[in-house]
């Protein structure tokens, strides 16, 4: 076998198998990459943390020689990954050696940026940031930021937003990948918070994943599926998903939906689950409310009529929803297939309840697992910088306001909370139309990860609003700032992550960032003295100045509420690798399950929402959800499947599926900086099945042309075995890096969930042309 440093894993993408059986421990594999001529004996330090280049925050160490990164190794005694990293987690470090931004950078009245000190930019900031507010108040300030920063600077922004500025434009690109994770769990159970964790993977006797691509957007969690099935008593696989992913070579049953029909299908697996009576009726009638209605609606959605709506045959159907009935444990889990596309909220919330039906909540082997999409997507929403309450409090019950004008001493009229927090896509809206003046973007890059491309850059490009982006490289969004401030990246800054089953990892700072980089906590904290806010009794706002006390804050901020954090601490998270919270006094090592007496935060005084009408988003009176009575018991949800409102057509005849590929992160920042990762995959591709290519006279090589109602983009052609009406274009190809360019969402529309405001970049009505012949090329 090659080594690590050849870069194998890239072709061998999961690495060696450990087959095991049920109920057992996932061996360990330690995986590890060092610099060529680097040998282990020679590293001075070997730092924990933990990886964030996807959702599954694998415990690692970082290798550092003579104050530089030199390696990684994943962390053997880690529940998540086992000593195991991905292609992603090997490698990706090396992206933040090379092309950094090491300087601020202010544009001037001639519209070219230039270099200048920390003072300048900062001044700079300050100065708009005062006139603004003086003119226009708090409503004029946005902040838009990631799910790849660290809970430290999460929170402190979401204390200098809203108590210092009094503004609800806050969110993040979280609100693109996990927006519905959050949703459908707070509309399920009351509150956000994954009920499960991974070892439950190692329990269940079934698995089904809808819309998750596991085996390119968390690597690591596929090796421990894999090793499962490969195991004595593999659990059954069902897979929904219109491609022919690796896990739908695997699966059992592979129900390939046409896209924009998720809903439906979920409708007809649970029509067969209430039909046949293989529900748990007495587990339902004491722990959840509205069965009846949920009987109702999925009684319209037999099998044979969803088998036309989706595509699939409905002895399929009929065949997964005995898989889930017939077996004891389950973990469902769930991604950007159902996330990203038509009714996802209440797509999201039916998989939760399957479960309920069966009561296959609380308890080992039973779980469903509403996956994040992004590494710290978990502590942007738990500390409100995505524009809920931090400590997932309600926005709409002034005992959780009065609670946090306490902590913060400000008065609770500060606090924005007259209307439901502002969202990502409404946000930008606001920058277009002029009322948000001052936006400040950090860790991410709109300007090729947004929908409707042209209108985003448009939007940032244009004069009515003041631009700051924090980042650690040059991208399209800082092309168009007004000031760019350099930015410390992970492994040189100390922090907490906590990965999408509510696993906490401490990051020590291993390396000094490059030239003048701060940590975002750092410039965050800058400006909130410059600018002076203060609380009523005269202390700044916020009152920290390092990491470890905004942590101790968060922890006040968390306790006694469902994200309780208040038996952590950087002395407890330093001596073992990744604990979940909740985490306190009574429970000191963490809580592997939620829910596990059948009871959930759903009370009227308790609840981080009180629902929404799934249908048309509308939202639920705290009035209204005290009649319910749901005291403590989980929703079941009811929701009629409804066409996409962008029904295909002659002129726009398939449909557009975006997404990622294995090598490659988000747009490509860090990722398409890494030799090997990059010649992976370089520039994009569209993928068609046989089919549809043999209809168009398209081969593999041909140059294609998509055109959509919002653009058009031209990109070699992969033939596949793939669902026929269906194409697929990863969308992590900007124009910043040399021969990348073409970004998916140039096709992607303006169109969002009612619900989740989680855009829909999976129903996408697109035509496709040959317009350049492979083999004349």
């Amino acid at each position: 076998m090659r080594r690590p440093d050849e870069g194998y894993r890239v072709e061998d993408v999961w690495g060696e198998a450990r087959p095991f059986e049920g109920g057992a421990p996932w061996p360990q594999r330690q995986d590890s990459f060092l610099e060529p001529g680097v040998q282990s004996a020679d590293v001075d330090e070997w730092v924990p943390s933990a990886c964030v280049l996807c959702s599954n925050g694998c415990g690692l160490d970082i290798a550092v020689l003579a104050g530089r990164m030199v390696g990684v190794r994943g962390a053997v005694t880690d529940h998540l990954n086992r000593g195991r990293l991905g292609p992603k987690g090997l490698y990706g470090w090396q992206g933040q050696t090379r092309d950094r931004l090491t300087t601020p950078l202010i544009r001037g009245r001639d519209g070219r940026q230039r270099e200048a000190s920390w003072e300048q930019a900062m001044d700079e900031v300050v100065a708009r940031s005062r006139s603004i507010l003086e003119a226009h108040g708090p409503l004029s300030h946005g902040f838009y930021t990631s799910g790849q920063l660290m809970l430290e600077e999460y929170y402190t922004l979401a204390v200098i937003g809203k108590a210092g500025i009094g503004t609800p434009h806050m969110d993040g690109n979280t609100r693109l990948c996990t927006a519905t994770a959050a949703m459908s769990l707070k509309e399920t159970f009351g509150s956000d918070g994954q009920p499960g964790c991974y070892e439950d993977i190692d329990a269940c006797d079934a698995l089904f994943l809808f819309g998750h691509n596991v085996a390119e957007t968390q690597t690591v969690l596929w090796r421990r599926i894999l090793d499962r099935l490969g195991g004595p008593r593999p659990p059954a696989l069902v897979c929904v998903d219109p491609r022919e992913t690796s896990v739908a070579e695997h699966a059992d049953i592979h129900l390939p939906v046409r896209p924009g029909t998720n809903l439906a299908l979920l409708n007809g697996l649970l029509h067969e689950i209430i039909d046949r009576g293989w529900h748990d009726a007495g587990w339902v009638a004491d722990h959840t409310w509205g069965f009846d209605e949920l009987a109702r609606v999925v009684e319209r959605h037999p099998p044979d009529r969803v088998a036309d709506i989706c595509g699939v045959s409905a002895d399929s159907i009929k065949a997964a929803a005995e898989v889930f009935a017939s077996h004891s444990a389950i973990v469902s889990t769930v991604l950007q297939g159902v996330y990203q596309s038509h009714q996802a909220t209440a797509t999201a919330c039916a998989v939760n309840n399957l479960h309920l039906l069966r009561g296959m909540v609380g308890r080992e082997g039973a779980t469903v697992l509403q996956m994040n999409g992004q590494p710290t997507a978990q502590n942007n929403r738990e500390c409100g910088a995505d524009g809920d309450l931090p400590g997932f409090r309600n926005w709409a019950n002034i005992d959780h306001i009065r609670d946090l004008a306490r902590l913060w001493d400000v008065d609770e009229s500060v606090i924005p909370h007259w209307a439901p927090p502002t969202h990502a896509m409404q946000l930008f809206r606001y920058v277009e139309q002029g009322s948000v003046k001052f936006l400040w973007i950090a860790g991410t890059n709109p300007a090729v990860s947004m929908p409707d491309l042209s209108r985003i850059r448009s939007t940032l490009g244009g004069d009515r609003c003041f631009i700051v982006v924090n980042d650690g490289y040059h991208t399209e969004t800082t092309r168009l700032a007004d000031v760019v401030l350099p930015a410390a990246l992970w492994g040189e800054k100390t922090g907490t992550f906590t990965n999408t089953d509510r696993t906490v990892h401490l990051a020590r700072q291993a390396v000094d960032p490059p030239g003048q980089a701060r940590s975002d906590l750092r410039i965050w904290i800058d400006y909130a003295r410059r600018m002076d806010f203060r609380s009523d009794s005269g202390r700044p706002i916020p009152p920290w100045t390092d990491p470890e006390e905004a942590f101790d804050a968060w922890r006040e901020c968390s306790r006694g509420r469902p994200c309780d954090y208040s038996g952590l601490s950087y002395d407890r998270l330093g001596r073992t690798s990744g604990i979940r919270w909740p985490c306190t006094d009574d429970q000191p090592d963490g809580t592997a399950r939620l829910y596990t007496d059948g009871r959930f935060p759903s009370g009227s005084d308790e609840c981080e929402i009180y629902g929404h009408d799934l249908d048309t988003g509308g939202t639920i009176s705290r009035q209204e959800h005290r009649a319910r009575r749901a005291d403590g018991r989980a929703r079941l949800t009811a929701v009629d499947y409804q066409p996409p409102p962008q029904e295909l057509d002659g002129d726009y005849p398939l449909s557009l599926v975006t997404g990622r590929t294995v090598s490659q992160f988000h747009t490509r920042t860090k990722t398409g900086r890494v030799p090997v990762l990059d010649a992976a995959a370089p520039t994009a591709w569209v993928e068609l099945s046989h089919q549809d290519a043999n209809t168009l006279n398209i081969a593999t090589g041909d140059v294609v042309r998509l055109s959509t109602r919002s653009g058009r983009l031209e990109l070699p052609a992969r033939v596949v075995d793939s669902r026929p009406g269906t194409v697929f274009v990863p969308f992590h190809y900007g124009e910043a890096l040399s021969g990348s360019g073409q970004p998916a969402n140039q096709l992607t529309l303006t169109a969002w969930d009612p619900v989740s405001k989680q855009p829909t970049f999976k129903v996408v009505g697109v035509r496709a042309e040959r317009v350049i012949d492979g083999k004349k090329r």
